[in-house]
């Protein structure tokens, strides 16, 4: 039945109110207790409707639903505080057709819908009977319906009613209620009502499982707790000890038995007691038992004892390395100061040289020699501090750093540790590992090296500490300043001949299964092998190519076509191809503009013709070659010198209004820089102007300045050995390098004529022919002197220059 009325409405927020449903109604707002004032007045029905969103507090008439529940007040209760509490009862649903006013109060045309009594059908029974049975189990999950309750709502029989009472009683959302509010057909309000119970019972019963598993967790860690107070309290009777004061029981005799210093042991016993204290499961128990292990492992008082029998130490040196006289002799003086005294602190050894020359295997040696451990590190690459001071306890999963973590895999505080590419170490936001290796590194403080992990000293000055680099420049001047720098130059073909005949051909062999008698090498044969096929300072591409020559014997010797013979240039070329490198020799007719000077490579010596070209102009100088900065200033001073004594050397003293200077150094692809070409420059702009021939058989380095005074150079050994390799006959060096002769093989000194220079006049008498010679090679009479004016011209080359 239907019946249309206009009743005030009750917005009602966060609650939906059921028919024949009694509540209570706490009342605020202004609209809402004119609805309530204007319904007692009348017949005391009021529609309660309820909000659609909860938190607006002025709705309008869009804000609430169009279906809610007809009441009547039964009481009313004025609060303090302009509030009031009202008890109301549902008594059927009312559709909302219109609003007919929004203030000072809701009032709206609805339409009354009453339940009728209908006959039961099996489908209405048995949804009945559905909802019955589940909210009974819904009952029992949720332990909030009361027993009583339970009764009166099962003992109702009318299916709209049972729907309604029944949604009232679940916890459900305000808009899965307004589902149920919604649904006028009886039959639809039951199937509803099904799926919505069915849905609380399963996530009741979720929430129990959870509960229960929760709950046993709990009771399982209260029974563990339990026993371990019982078996404590039992040991405790017995005498015995639990597995905390085990545990630490054994970390204090392992520290009685380590003699650890003081410092670290006061250390150590307190983290001892820290560990006691802690439960046995507990994460910072295993943080505490990582440190006390690394603190016990660590070699504070194991050391090796260093064998001094210098006679022994030599024959290993020798046996592991040809040459490399300078570092062996380092070692053997460490060896006999080190008999001397004891206690002497030990030094800190940088090897510089280019790659291959047996740095890193030279530390190897060292430590064998010494019969210590080997240790090496390397720092390619490394950019984080705490790779060598090692990360504070707080960081997890934190380690000292490499150093200790070395020393440890060592055993011993006095190994020989290798820092191998230290030139390689770069820098980030993580900090400068260059600086933190300043305390590593420096005697006087690493006797109380501190890293982050330990937080205790640890005495490194015992432990001898030897550094490989290639170059000194990208080296810190503080860290260089701490080490005792040992410069290894390249081989000389000689010593690499040598190298491979006894190192290199007899390792080679074995790895590839053949024998001398298979592959006979001779020391010509590894000669033309060094010259033609590698160019390097070391001997890694000379190895890589006698390996080359193994494969390629072995595979010929497996398929029967070797027959074992001394092997000829011929064969070589056969075997690994054509030669990929030709050394330079030198033109020995004379030549006027084009001087011979020496340089330093990667790979060593090499010799460069310097040429010049004069030309009508205006006494512009052109530079070409891929030169430097710095060799271009060299050739601008030795210009400037050749204008400055250019009536001296028979050149007018205008030339430079008339005269354009193009300077070339060929092989312009490759890039030349430095200031030992100064000499050659000048000389062969002196040349060029004074049209007279250089002697075709000299080559010569230095560095010239605008005075005339020629400065000495680097890499004299290897600048001399290409000199002596290109068929030069006559070398001019600066007289400052006369100390760097004893480095150049006794071999090739015996086979060159040496000059030592001081000015730039001595070069010119020594390399420029006479003006009459120009076109031929020989020795004229020079008269004057150079002081006075007058060039000379051709004097006999001083006696006292020349060096067997």
């Amino acid at each position: 039945m239907t019946n249309v009325r206009e009743l005030p409405v009750l917005p009602l927020r966060g609650i939906l109110v059921f028919p024949y449903m009694v509540i209570h109604l706490d009342v605020g707002r202004e609209r809402s207790m004119a609805a309530i004032d204007e319904a007692m007045l009348g017949d005391r029905m009021i529609l309660l409707a309820s909000q659609k969103e909860s938190e607006i507090d002025s709705p309008t008439a869009a804000d609430m639903y169009t279906i809610g529940t007809i009441a009547e007040i039964k009481q009313l209760l004025k609060l303090p505080g302009g509030t009031m509490r009202v008890l109301v009862e549902g008594i059927s649903r009312g559709k909302v057709h219109e609003f007919l006013q929004e203030e000072p109060y809701f009032k709206v045309r609805v339409e009354e819908f009453t339940e009728k009594v209908r006959p039961l059908t099996p489908d209405i029974d048995a949804l009945i009977r559905g909802v019955n049975h589940q909210f009974e189990e819904y009952a029992k999950l949720s332990k909030k319906v009361p027993t009583e309750t339970l009764g009166t709502v099962l003992a109702v029989e009318e299916p709209g009613r049972l729907a309604d009472i029944v949604a009232s009683h679940l916890n459900l959302k305000v808009p899965e209620k307004q589902a149920i509010l919604d649904a006028l057909e009886v039959d639809e309000r039951l199937e509803r009502l099904t799926e919505l119970i069915m849905r609380e019972i399963e996530i009741l019963e979720l929430e129990r499982r959870i509960g229960l598993r929760v709950r046993k967790q709990m009771e399982k860690a209260q029974k563990e707790y339990y026993l371990r107070e019982q078996i404590k309290a039992i040991q405790k009777e017995l005498g015995d000890k639990d597995e905390r004061q085990q545990e630490a029981d054994e970390y204090r005799e392992k520290v009685a038995k380590a003699k650890l210093s003081k410092e670290v042991e006061e250390k150590t016993l307190k983290e001892i007691e820290r560990l006691e204290k802690m439960p046995p499961a507990s994460a910072e128990g295993t943080v505490v038992r990582t440190y006390l292990d690394w603190i016990l492992v660590l070699p504070w008082n194991k050391s090796t004892r260093d064998k001094t029998d210098l006679k022994r130490a030599e024959a290993i040196l020798n046996e592991d390395h040809y040459g490399l006289e300078k570092v062996k002799e380092r070692v053997l003086e460490f060896l006999a100061i080190r008999k001397l005294t004891p206690k002497m602190k030990s030094p800190i050894l940088c090897f510089v040289g280019p790659p291959g020359v047996g740095k890193t295997s030279l530390a190897k040696s060292i430590a064998r020699a010494l019969d210590r451990k080997f240790v090496r590190m390397s720092l390619g690459g490394v950019r984080d501090e705490a790779e060598i001071r090692g990360h504070r306890r707080t960081y997890i999963g934190a380690l000292p750093g490499r150093v200790i973590q070395g020393l440890r895999t060592a055993g011993t505080r006095n190994p020989v540790f290798l820092f191998d590419e230290i030139d390689k170490m770069t820098s980030d936001f993580r900090g400068d590992p260059a600086s933190a290796l300043l305390e590593v590194l420096d005697p006087e403080q690493n006797n109380t090296f501190s890293d982050h992990y330990l937080e205790v000293e640890f005495d490194l000055s015992h432990t001898l500490f030897i550094l490989t680099a290639n170059s000194l420049y990208t080296i810190p001047r503080p860290l260089l300043d701490r080490m005792e720098v040992i410069s290894i130059s390249g081989y000389t073909e000689d010593e690499k001949v040598n190298i491979a005949a006894r190192y290199l051909v007899p390792k080679q062999l074995k790895i590839h299964g053949l024998t001398v008698e298979i592959l006979p090498l001779d020391q010509e044969i590894l000669l033309k092998l060094v010259q033609g096929y590698t160019r390097e300072s070391g001997v890694r591409n000379l190895e890589r190519e006698v390996a080359n020559l193994c494969r390629k014997v072995a595979t010929r010797w497996v398929k029967k076509e070797w027959e074992p013979h001394p092997l000829t240039a011929l064969d070589l070329e056969s075997l690994l191809g054509t030669p990929r490198y030709h050394f330079q020799m030198v033109d020995m007719n004379p030549e006027v503009g084009a001087v011979t000077g020496l340089a330093y490579t990667e790979v060593g010596g090499d010799v460069l013709t310097i040429e010049v070209t004069p030309l009508p102009g205006k006494g512009h100088l052109t530079l070409t070659g891929k030169l430097g900065d710095v060799m271009k200033e060299s050739a601008q001073a030795g210009w400037t010198f050749v204008r400055a004594h250019a009536q001296a050397l028979g050149i007018p003293e205008d030339f430079y209004d008339k005269v354009d200077l193009h300077i070339h150094v060929p092989e312009g692809a490759i890039p030349k820089d430095g200031p030992s070409a100064g000499i050659t420059m000048a000389t062969a702009i002196a040349s060029a102007l004074s049209k007279r021939a250089v002697r075709p058989d000299l080559a010569m380095t230095g560095e010239i300045t605008l005075r005339g005074n020629v400065l000495p150079i680097g890499g004299v050994k290897e600048k001399v050995l290409a000199a002596h390799r290109s068929g030069i006959k006559v070398v001019l060096l600066p007289e400052e390098n006369r100390k760097d002769l004893e480095e150049i093989p006794a071999n090739v000194r015996e086979r060159l004529e040496f000059h030592f220079v001081s000015r730039m006049e001595e070069v010119i008498s020594l390399a420029l022919l006479p003006t009459a010679d120009s076109d031929g090679y020989g020795h004229a009479a020079m008269s004057g002197v150079f002081a006075s004016g007058v060039i000379p011209v051709a004097e006999p080359l001083p006696e006292e220059h020349p060096i067997a």
